[in-house]
């Protein structure tokens, strides 16, 4: 566990199983993991413990289900900014961080600057986020909007057991 890859720590098989096994379900106890990955309590505890204080495991979350809490809609907005300087970047990366909406946004390449998810009631709860939130960024010069009708796949991270660097 100790070694290094060019892109990071490298994981050997039971590491990976114990992150695959979390990543499924984040309430295992340390006994019912370790009945999963083949180890005794104990070095499965230990191992857990390294890869938490390593950063591959970065929390513990449960994975929310929108519609049943009202937000019916899934947005995807594309902000293009009217700058690109430290300022005017970071205004908008706080600004998207601290709306409780979206719950996900990235600094991209491409056409426009900013990509954010957004979780929404329906079409006024959105126009009332956007003239609230995105319009009030400075900086903001343009957003194009688009609608999920469905979700294919949702997940948080990427299986450890099926993508392997």
């Amino acid at each position: 566990m100790n070694k290094k890859s060019q892109n990071g720590p490298a994981f050997d098989l039971i590491d990976r199983k114990i992150l695959a096994a979390l990543r499924d379900d984040g309430r295992l106890t340390t006994q019912a993991l370790a009945e999963k990955v083949g180890l005794s309590p104990s070095p499965c505890w230990t191992r857990v413990k390294r890869l938490e204080e390593s950063g591959a495991i970065e929390k513990y979350v449960a994975l929310l289900d929108h519609k049943a809490l009202g937000y019916n809609n899934i947005v995807f907005v594309e902000i293009t900014l009217d700058k690109h300087d430290d300022k005017v970047l970071d205004q908008c990366g706080e600004a998207l961080s601290r709306a409780p909406e979206v719950v996900e946004a990235h600094l991209v390449t491409g056409e426009y600057d900013y990509l954010a998810k957004v979780v929404v009631s329906g079409t006024d709860h959105y126009e009332r986020f956007l003239r609230g939130t995105i319009y009030r960024i400075p900086g903001v010069r343009q957003t194009r909007t688009t609608f999920g009708l469905r979700a294919l796949k949702r997940t948080l991270s990427v299986d450890p057991l099926k993508v392997v660097g």
